[in-house]
């Protein structure tokens, strides 16, 4: 399970609806894979907690009128949105060094890990919390932002994760006179496939990876 799904189910748990939104991207997840994970995700909370409502959309979080668009009709579906959890991340081209990775790739990160993140924060702000003056946003910022693992090929997913650190900070203090609070949470690695495919699945340099962290089980 990934820190998305887990912080999903922990919501779930506690009674709340969800809009689960996941990356749509040509070459890395398919429209249908999207849907087909997000309808699972759904399928599987919705059972025990059949006094909330769950609902799905596959959006690349990089394209600013489909984010628009998807919020807005969100809105219409579920109502205002309370807690928006910025989680969405990529990292393409490890190992490979800076000078080696392909501009595609580059774009690609920087569009779904900052573009992304803006995009998404922007259309919740403007269409739901600033009438308000109140909610939470939630960047997930991981370690990554504070520190260069020992391997190359982080240059684009830790600026990246640099820049979201920066935002979020920024952001918090242009909200400080609103009820409206901005967080960043720093987890550690979460053994998924993720981490395995930003080392371009060397399992030595996977496990040097891990090195020194303490693993945790995330469950329902």
């Amino acid at each position: 399970m990934g820190i998305g799904e887990a912080i999903a189910t922990s919501l779930v748990d506690e009674g709340a609806n969800l809009i689960l939104v996941s990356r749509s991207e040509v070459g890395f997840l398919s429209h249908s894979r999207g849907l087909d994970k997000l309808a699972t995700l759904a399928k599987n909370l919705t059972p025990a907690h059949p006094g909330c409502k769950v609902i799905y959309k596959a959006v690349d979080v990089g394209d600013q009128k489909a984010v628009d668009a998807a919020v807005a009709l969100s809105i219409q579906e579920i109502g205002e949105i309370d807690v928006l959890v910025n989680n969405a991340g990529l990292a393409l081209g490890a190992p490979a060094a800076f000078p080696q990775l392909s501009i595609s790739d580059i774009m690609t990160m920087n569009n779904t890990n900052i573009n992304g993140m803006m995009w998404v924060t922007h259309a919740v702000l403007n269409q739901s919390m600033l009438s308000r003056k109140e909610g939470t946003i939630l960047n997930v910022t991981p370690t990554t932002a504070l520190e260069v693992p020992p391997f190359p090929g982080e240059a684009m997913y830790h600026s990246n994760k640099a820049l979201q650190e920066g935002f979020t900070n920024v952001l918090r203090h242009e909200l400080s006179e609103t009820n409206i609070r901005v967080l960043a949470l720093r987890p550690g690695c979460v053994a998924t496939n993720f981490h395995s495919l930003r080392v371009g699945h060397d399992k030595e340099k996977y496990d040097k990876f891990f090195e020194g962290f303490q693993y945790v089980t995330l469950s329902p």
